[in-house]
């Protein structure tokens, strides 16, 4: 099944430009023939295409199935993100595909990558949702300051996961089921320990992933699927 990204789809009852060149370009889909939208804001839509160029390609709704939720709670990854471009976009697709609410960049003490275009991703996680059959669209935040992250209210559980000496739950033994939940992921150099104390200061609890070594993005879809599995 071939699922089209439509946000503006009930006040706009066109594809958006890339979705209709997709649709009747390369699918060679025509007038007559239905469709599956989405609005990335927990609907589906069944639709048929009523004129086709090869730039645009205009709709009307049939039907319409609002997705039941997958899961309960909000789910947010707060990660430092890598060097290498490639790993932070996998990471996005990935936890677009398990499950995922939220997805903020850090810009921490070690980061090594300072700056980082958010466009991309955007799409990533629509091609993620489509293929994995979601309706709802992640919230993809602007890269934000370590300290200035932590400050923000949030409602829920709240935990930071990192690599210094001391005793720290694993995630999948204190995360409560049904709740909102926000998890820190640092860079590959870990946070530096101010900002470790300041985000305990801050309600934080540090938790653990496992016994081995993680990679950022791998830590941060081990974190994404624990919560998944509890929610």
């Amino acid at each position: 099944m071939h699922v089209f990204y439509t946000p503006d789809i009930l006040t706009n009852p066109e594809l958006p430009k890339e979705e209709a060149a997709h649709c009747i370009r390369v699918l060679r889909l025509s007038t007559g023939d239905e469709i599956t939208l989405t609005d990335g804001k927990g609907n589906f839509y069944l639709a048929e295409i009523t004129a086709a160029s090869n730039k645009r390609c205009s709709v009307i709704i049939k039907e319409t199935k609002p997705q039941e939720t997958l899961w309960h709670g909000h789910l947010h990854i707060a990660m430092a993100p890598t060097k290498n471009m490639d790993r932070n976009e996998w990471f996005a697709e990935k936890a677009t595909e398990i499950g995922l609410d939220e997805l903020t960049f850090l810009n921490c003490r070690y980061s090594e990558r300072k700056v980082i275009k958010t466009e991309r991703i955007e799409k990533i996680l629509i091609s993620a949702i489509k293929q994995s059959l979601k309706a709802r669209l992640p919230k993809l935040n602007k890269m934000t300051d370590f300290d200035k992250f932590i400050a923000q209210d949030f409602i829920g559980q709240k935990f930071i996961a990192h690599c210094y000496e001391g005793e720290k739950p694993f995630l999948k033994d204190i995360v409560k089921a049904n709740e909102d939940a926000l998890v820190l992921i640092g860079p590959e150099g870990d946070f530096s320990e101010e900002e470790v104390s300041k985000a305990i200061a801050k309600g934080f609890i540090p938790i653990s992933l496992g016994k081995s070594r993680l990679r950022t993005e791998t830590a941060a879809l081990v974190a994404c699927h624990t919560l998944i599995l509890t929610n």
